[in-house]
This record gives C-alpha cells, sequence and structure tokens, in this order.
C-alpha cells in the first residue's frame, strides 16, 4: 500500500499520514508463538533508508534465540533477518538502488567506525544496538500497533529489516541488489546463515586447495561451510554431527569424510583421516566442549574457528601448550562477508553448480511460520524459507 493510500486512523501522533499497513509476525512473550498482526509501519524514510516489499524470508537459529529471550531484544518485536525483495521506495540519499530493484537484505553496520572504514563491517563496534536493540540506533522506531484505539510500540529494526513481516525498512548499508534470474525465495538466506558458513571458508580463513577442513555441525552454516570447502578444493573435508541424515547429505554436498560423534571417537577419527591433525576446524555447534575438541584437532599451524554463538558467559578450555605449535583460535562474525561482494559471488557460484545451496531449502506459507520454527527445532529441515509476498 502507497503512504498516500494508508488510512486515515492511522494518522496518529508519532507517524501521521506517512503511516502504512503492513502484515507482521509479532513476538510478544519469551518462547510464545509468533502471531501475524496488522501493523503500523512509518514509511517516511530517512535518508539512507529503503522500503522493501518482502517476497521472502529465511528463518534462522538467531531467530528462536531471540523468541525465547537467549538474546536480549526488546519484546514485542518484528524478527526476521534473511529477507529478499523488492525496493518500493528509496530515502534521498540512496544511490546503490532503485524502486523496481531486486534486493537480498543481510546484517546492518554503521558504516563509520573503524572496522566499518577498513572493510569489516561484521565488527560494526555498533553492531549489538543496530542488530539488537530493537530500534534505530537513535532509539526511535518504525513500527507501532494501533487496536481499538490503544498506540503500542513494536520493537523492529532488527538486523536492520525486521523481515518476518510484508515490507521492511532497511538502509543501503544492509540491501544487495540482484539479478532477476533467480527466485528471490531461494536467494534469502544468503544473507546470514550462507554467507558465514561459505565466507568463514573462503573470506576469513582463505582456505587453499589441499588443505584439511572440519566442520562440526552441519545444518545451514556448515553445510555452507562444507560446499565452500569443496569448491576452495580443499581435501579431505570432514564433517562432524550427530545426524545420519545430516551427514549424508554433507557427503552429497562435498565432504570426503563423515563422523558420528555419538557413535565414534570424533577426535580419533580426525587424528586417523588427517594424519598430523587438520590444517582448519570450524566450529558451529557453540557448545564448548567441542571448541576444545577443535583445538585438540589442529595439526600444527592450524586455526580453529568459532562461529557458533554460544550462551553468554559460556567458556571453553584450551589446551595452552597446543598453541605453542603456532596453532590459531579466532571468532568469526557473518565469515567476515562484505555483503554487496560476497552475495553475487555466492549467486555466481551457484549458477555454476559449486554452491548447490537451493539442496538445504524448505518453503513453507507465511501463515506457518510456528511450524517452520517446530520443524527447524526438531531437525526436519535444515534452512526454512517462507514465501511472504510476490
Amino acid at each position: 500500500m502507497a503512504a498516500a493510500e494508508a488510512s486515515s486512523s492511522h494518522e496518529h501522533r508519532d507517524f501521521g499520514p506517512t503511516a502504512t499497513t503492513v502484515r507482521a509476525a509479532v513476538v510478544r512473550e519469551k518462547s510464545a508463538p509468533f502471531v501475524l498482526e496488522d501493523l503500523v509501519l512509518d514509511t517516511q524514510l530517512r535518508p539512507d533508508e529503503i522500503l522493501v516489499k518482502v517476497v521472502a524470508a529465511g528463518v534462522c537459529q538467531t531467530d528462536i534465540h531471540v523468541r525465547d529471550q537467549a538474546l536480549p531484544v526488546p519484546l514485542p518485536a518484528v524478527l526476521g533477518h534473511e529477507g529478499a525483495g523488492i525496493v518500493e521506495r528509496i530515502g534521498d540519499a540512496v544511490t546503490t538502488v532503485a524502486p523496481g530493484d531486486r534486493v537480498v537484505m543481510s546484517y546492518q553496520a554503521c558504516g563509520h567506525c573503524k572496522p566499518c572504514r577498513t572493510g569489516n563491517p561484521a565488527y560494526c563496534a555498533y553492531s549489538f544496538p543496530l542488530n539488537f536493540g530493537g530500534s534505530r540506533l537513535d532509539g526511535t522506531n518504525a513500527l507501532r500497533s494501533v487496536t481499538e484505539g490503544e498506540d503500542e510500540e513494536i520493537h523492529g529494526h532488527f538486523f536492520g529489516q525486521s523481515s518476518f513481516a510484508t515490507h521492511a525498512l532497511a538502509t543501503e548499508r544492509n540491501v544487495v541488489k540482484v539479478s532477476d534470474d533467480v527466485p528471490l525465495e531461494l536467494l534469502a538466506p544468503l544473507g546470514c546463515g550462507l554467507q558465514t558458513g561459505a565466507g568463514a571458508v573462503l573470506n576469513s580463513l582463505k582456505v587453499p586447495a589441499g588443505a584439511s577442513v572440519v566442520v562440526i555441525g552441519t545444518g545451514t552454516v556448515g553445510l555452507a561451510a562444507v560446499m565452500a570447502a569443496k569448491a576452495a578444493g580443499a581435501s579431505p573435508i570432514i564433517a562432524v554431527d550427530i545426524v545420519p541424515e545430516r551427514l549424508d547429505l554433507a557427503r552429497e554436498l562435498g565432504a570426503t569424510h563423515t563422523i558420528n560423534g555419538k557413535d565414534e571417537d570424533t577426535a580419533a577419527r580426525i587424528a586417523e583421516i588427517t594424519g598430523s591433525g587438520a590444517d582448519y576446524v570450524l566450529e558451529i555447534t557453540a557448545r564448548p566442549e567441542m571448541l576444545t575438541l577443535a583445538v585438540d584437532s589442529l595439526a600444527p599451524l592450524g586455526t580453529a574457528a568459532l562461529i557458533g554463538g554460544a550462551a553468554a558467559g559460556a567458556h571453553a578450555p584450551v589446551n595452552m601448550n597446543a598453541l605453542l605449535g603456532g596453532r590459531t583460535v579466532r571468532g568469526i562474525a557473518q565469515g567476515d562477508s562484505i555483503p554487496q561482494l560476497f552475495i553475487p559471488q555466492l549467486i555466481d557460484l551457484h549458477k555454476a553448480g559449486q554452491f548447490p545451496f537451493d539442496r538445504l531449502i524448505t518453503t513453507y506459507g507465511f501463515d506457518d511460520i510456528n511450524q517452520a520454527i517446530t520443524d527447524t527445532r526438531t531437525g526436519a529441515v535444515i534452512k526454512p524459507v517462507l514465501r511472504i509476498g510476490e
């Protein structure tokens, strides 16, 4: 709906005539189901803002962690941070996209701090408030609920998008223009999980051909890492999990070996396969004992990368003497990706048959968001994508 068509009932004290109605999935209480509601979105754009009509949005474990308040995003809120859609309107200062462009939305960064200025926006100094604060950086919000005369703020701007809605308010810094020859419901998950796993291999670690890679955890992020490791020419590629079906898929997508951690001694098998330990171990489960295992499984000069988000205050014991063998432990956010550069690279790899991430995706109607989350939690699906608009 265009701003001019907004109902006069939406012309309330904060948004005035620039408000429009959107349908959004709202989480109101800790661990409560998402509820589809009609909300009011302020579409008077700031100079760097972009109004996107959402076509599809991936469901990520981070959305579930926030719903369950493992991450302290204020409620009620509209989540969703793997959105894709069509640009409807742009702010006065936006130059890289235009109305009608197809875009993928990714994480938000300020663009001005030292990490952003040095090409490391995934480590933006304001990353947490921008992505998890439930508002713009200045504390303002563009979403409200107006029902039966009540005017209630709904927290939005999650990852600079809140894309579990028919429209999202993003900025020029977190949208990526994409070509029109791949469906948006396929491209949506590139904005977070897929670029994180693939970027860890290709950007952060720059895994060379012939290097040995271990991936602990074969969900979306882990399987993206497996596919990227194959594209990079790594060998052996060892996938570790406790779900046989996911290990089977990991083999189909590029793993040369698989280890079921429930049935096998993972450390012993890694040593057996690699001989002297692995060059790179990616730890995605965020379990402290798995980070310990990752370090213990490294070859001299090897690198263990922590990618999964652990609970607040989690600690993992590390063999300090192992580090004296030139081994490295590092954390990775968003695969060190600059989305505007990396997402098009992943699309090109997909078109070339080297990054078949479509194998991970199961689509759901927007009304089925709670079923999609249940299926994610039970492991019935790997990457659910909600079809939100045309």
